[in-house]
């Protein structure tokens, strides 16, 4: 079957467009179902109508284009974006998750090398980063609810891979969360399946880190969801309080500042206890984390999940204390220094932070006090610089005044001067000895003048 030409559009492809453009379903659904419309369609840069409606966030209308069959992985734009790259641009998650589920390919790289995680990182969409990294198709989990090779029985009920299938793809890496998520769900939450699913977790691992395309971050992901399984199967044979005894143990902190030391451990015993000790990740976990002391920052969680989402730089939000929960909006009444997501992960940490709520408190307040110091003394500088800024102003105005009336006082001056030198020039004639000596001397030649003619008539 020959590919679509760039910019061969016919005219109700245009008007497929155009639809996509202002989100309007109802058109295009209707335009989709003419036969002069390819839902393939390329215009002049090569844009599939998927392509335009993931980069402009048109939720509906991906869902539209994909039941239509859309290719998901059409690469035929000029510069080789694919529209998972299109979507982790927008920074719409949902449309993200759903290329993904229709079978986005993410390590595609366009004319510039970059993948479509690499992309959206470029452009500071964390989010979308964040789920292309830990996007695991349901196909490869499902490969372990068949029998294979001399297996009679499959390494995972089928039962269990929605369950557990939800787990490897949460964004949210908290031990808190994962075990809450595993006490959610009655199928998980017993011995021998927490047993068979931690054993595909470690098949998983294997997988990924021996395979052509080496997938170092993937495998350290697995590690650890079968790590925190492992414990999982520990706290329900041991002790009573089975998995609320391992919560509570995570969420237990010290009662110097409440960190949660038990925790930090666990992670720390998850990345060492990696089978495989000369890949790059693991190395690069431990440089940052050994030389840390145990309460400092950055905290073992923080580098692992800084290593597996592939966050980049300085992401402003808050997490929830209790379930690294993001987007936590409730803090303490009281301390005002610990965030929740809910009341539910306030009761569920409160059995701990009660011992240092006092003290935050107390440390919240001098902070306060602090801040508000050195409010007023920046106010005070504030102040005091637009006072020396008016006062300057004010003597350079004195000064340009100053200079005026010296300058009017020296004109004057000179004015003077010159009226005093032009007055005696006015009266020269009357005084000058040259006017007296002209005048005389044309008295002289009329009485010269006279005398002749007398002379003459004699």
């Amino acid at each position: 079957m020959a590919l679509p030409k760039k910019g061969d559009l016919s005219e109700e492809e245009k008007q497929l467009l155009e639809a996509i453009g202002k989100g309007n379903t109802e058109e295009a659904a209707r335009l989709l179902g003419s036969k002069n419309v390819r839902v393939n369609c390329l215009d002049e840069h090569g844009m599939t109508p998927l392509m335009h409606s993931a980069y402009k966030g048109k939720v509906d209308v991906c869902k539209l284009l994909l039941r239509h069959g859309a290719d998901v992985n059409c690469n035929e734009h000029e510069h080789g974006y694919t529209a998972l790259m299109f979507a982790g641009l927008s920074g719409n998650k949902e449309i993200t998750w759903m290329m993904l589920e229709a079978g986005a390919e993410t390590d595609v790289v366009n004319s510039v090398g970059r993948t479509a995680a690499q992309m959206a990182a470029f452009v500071g969409q964390h989010d979308c980063v964040t789920i292309i990294n830990n996007f695991f198709p349901r196909e490869r989990l499902d490969y372990y609810t068949k029998p294979q090779g001399l297996d009679k029985e499959p390494k995972l009920p089928v039962k269990l891979a929605g369950p557990l299938h939800k787990i490897i793809t949460t964004t949210n890496l908290h031990p808190v969360k994962i075990v809450l998520l595993v006490k959610e769900n009655p199928l998980l939450a017993e011995v021998e399946a927490m047993q068979k699913c931690y054993k595909v977790l470690d098949l998983i691992c294997e997988k990924c880190m021996k395979q052509r395309d080496m997938n170092e971050v993937l495998a350290m992901k697995m590690h650890y969801l079968s790590c925190l399984f492992q414990k999982c199967i520990l706290f329900l044979k041991e002790r009573e309080d089975k998995l609320d005894g391992l919560i509570k143990s995570l969420l237990k902190g010290r009662d110097t500042d409440g960190f949660p030391v038990y925790q930090e451990k666990f992670i720390r015993e998850c990345i060492r206890k990696f089978p495989y000790c000369e890949a790059t990740l693991l190395q690069q976990l431990v440089r940052s984390i050994a030389p840390v002391e145990i309460g400092s920052d950055p905290t073992a969680f923080s580098v692992l999940t800084q290593a597996i989402t592939g966050q980049v730089g300085f992401v402003e939000a808050e997490f929830c204390t209790a379930c690294g929960e993001k987007g936590a909006a409730k803090r303490c009444s009281v301390c005002k220094m610990v965030i929740y997501c809910d009341q539910n992960c306030q009761k569920m940490h409160w059995f701990t932070h009660k011992k240092v709520c006092k003290m935050l408190k107390e440390v919240h307040e001098k902070q306060e006090l602090e801040a508000a110091k050195e409010k007023k003394r920046q106010e005070n500088k504030h102040k005091k610089e637009a006072a020396e800024a008016a006062g300057s102003a004010l003597t350079s105005e004195e000064n340009v005044v100053s200079e005026s009336e010296g300058n009017k006082e020296v004109e004057l001056k000179c004015a003077g001067e010159r009226t005093e030198q032009t007055i005696p020039s006015q009266e020269a004639p009357a005084s000058s000895p040259l006017s007296g000596h002209v005048l005389g001397g044309e008295t002289n030649l009329e009485n010269n003048a006279v005398e002749k003619a007398q002379e003459s008539e004699e």
